[in-house]
């Protein structure tokens, strides 16, 4: 079943983490961020959503690198559940995808409830100072590419790295629920 992101409240402020990359390395939020902002991401490796867009979105991280803007994801999946999004998983995805950005592991979830993460992929675009700007979709085309789709998180964060705010209009992203751990 496909759930939808709720819409951004701006401003709000990104909560500290400090988790296990792929890389080997543990990362923080103040490592990450970039001098214009930081797209931190939760995704999977198992879900058709993000396997349909995980090169348009290792493409757009390479190009808001260049405009100050860091990127992250980070799985927070049941991987007793779903074993194709183990760490260990996750450290051949990053690979076969060329990340060029740290893959961190969100093994106690607490890090995807406190960003209330609800999909994936669920994208979560803060501008210098941490303050939410973006919490929308990629582009257009869902779990089925659609050639030359406007590339809304792109064109949200490049506006975001010169103005430090996002669009007013914004929509959700849309994907696969984060697969909690049974209480």
């Amino acid at each position: 079943m496909a759930v939808e992101t709720p819409i951004c409240d701006f401003g709000w402020s990104a909560p500290q983490f400090s988790l296990p990359a792929t890389d080997g390395k543990t990362y923080t939020l103040e490592d990450l961020k970039g001098e214009n902002g930081l797209l931190i991401m939760f995704i999977c490796n198992h879900c058709p959503y993000v396997k349909s867009v995980i090169d348009r979105i290792v493409r757009d991280a390479v190009e808001l690198r260049d405009m100050g803007i860091n990127t992250v994801a980070i799985c927070a999946n049941d991987a007793n559940d779903y074993p194709e999004d183990s760490f260990e998983n996750m450290a051949v995805f990053a690979k076969q995808h060329g990340f060029n950005f740290p893959y961190l592991h969100d093994d106690s979830q607490n890090i995807a409830k406190a960003y209330n993460a609800v999909c994936t992929p669920d994208f979560f675009g803060f501008d210098k100072d941490l303050g939410l700007q973006y919490r929308g979709r990629l582009d257009a085309s869902r779990k089925d590419a659609v050639p030359d789709a406007k590339r809304d998180l792109f064109e949200a964060m490049s506006t975001v790295a010169k103005t430090g705010k996002g669009p007013i209009e914004q929509i959700p992203s849309m994907g696969c629920s984060i697969k909690w751990k049974a209480a």
